[in-house]
């Protein structure tokens, strides 16, 4: 019984660790915008339905402090900042892919059992 506990809490960790860094209602949305190619902040705030400047501010820092993200500021004026995915947060790309595959196959299998 030892066994199983120690060997569960051993997959729960990193899981928890990624539920952690792209958990939340705004993160993901984040990191598939910028997917698509670099963004400025006006045009995430475009992109990403219902979140609040204050907000798409805090999570950019948040994602920039663990690495996904590259800030990148232009000398103009006024002042361009770019937001574009790291290497490391295109490494999520496989797991977005599975996740939207899986939530699109959970959609279907819902709408089948409400019809």
């Amino acid at each position: 019984m030892k066994e199983s506990t120690s060997e569960c809490k051993i997959f729960i960790r990193p899981v928890r660790d990624v539920i952690d860094l792209i958990g939340g209602k705004w993160r993901l949305p984040i990191v598939i915008s910028l997917s698509f190619g670099n963004s400025r902040f006006n045009e995430l705030e475009r992109q990403i339905e219902g979140i609040t400047p204050r907000m798409l501010s805090k999570e950019l820092k948040d994602l920039e402090i663990n690495g996904l993200i590259k800030r990148t500021v232009t000398p103009t004026t006024p002042v361009t900042v770019t937001y574009s995915l790291t290497d490391y947060g295109k490494s999520l790309d496989e797991v977005i892919e599975v996740m939207r595959a899986w939530g699109t196959e959970h959609r279907t299998r819902i709408a089948e059992r409400s019809a």
